[in-house]
């Protein structure tokens, strides 16, 4: 019985992993880490969403004498977004507020990679076409592009 348990766990966790790959969104930037998530945090700022967290993980695995490329997280929100979701799914709170990672990848190519809020609707079972994923879609999309445009 617990065998069963353990490879029913298994084949979940591959599933929902598999999943959420499928629906990472990922763009490159002609800047380096640092100013792309600098231009990121200008644009969630400006658009009047709040920066929860700014993490440079880099510097987290260079505190336990680990190297690790430029990768930096920000998370932020707008609960004029958030909220609709968490009302009809508190779960969804395990995936709110958004998050954003910013890395270089191995030949030094600046990518800024998250989840689309599509991904967000199916793991809490929330509707496709509700107007706050439509709204959340937008918005990463709009500031993401502020954080990787060439001007």
């Amino acid at each position: 019985m617990l065998r069963k348990a353990l490879s029913t766990a298994l084949v979940s966790t591959v599933v929902a992993t598999g999943a959420l790959a499928g629906d990472l969104v990922s763009k490159t930037s002609p800047h380096s880490v640092s100013d792309t998530m600098d231009r990121l945090e200008a644009a969630v700022t400006g658009a009047g969403a709040t920066v929860f967290a700014r993490v440079d993980h880099a510097a987290g695995a260079a505190s336990v004498d680990m190297e690790l490329r430029p990768t930096q997280m920000l998370m932020f929100g707008n609960p004029k977004l958030g909220t609709p979701a968490m009302l009809e799914n508190q779960t969804a709170g395990l995936d709110l507020p958004l998050r954003v990672v910013v890395y270089a990848d191995a030949e030094g190519v600046v990518h800024v990679a998250y989840h689309a809020p599509k991904a967000l609707a199916d793991a809490h079972g929330l509707p496709a076409d509700a107007k706050y994923i439509g709204m959340m879609t937008g918005a990463l999309d709009k500031l993401t592009g502020k954080a990787v445009s060439a001007e």
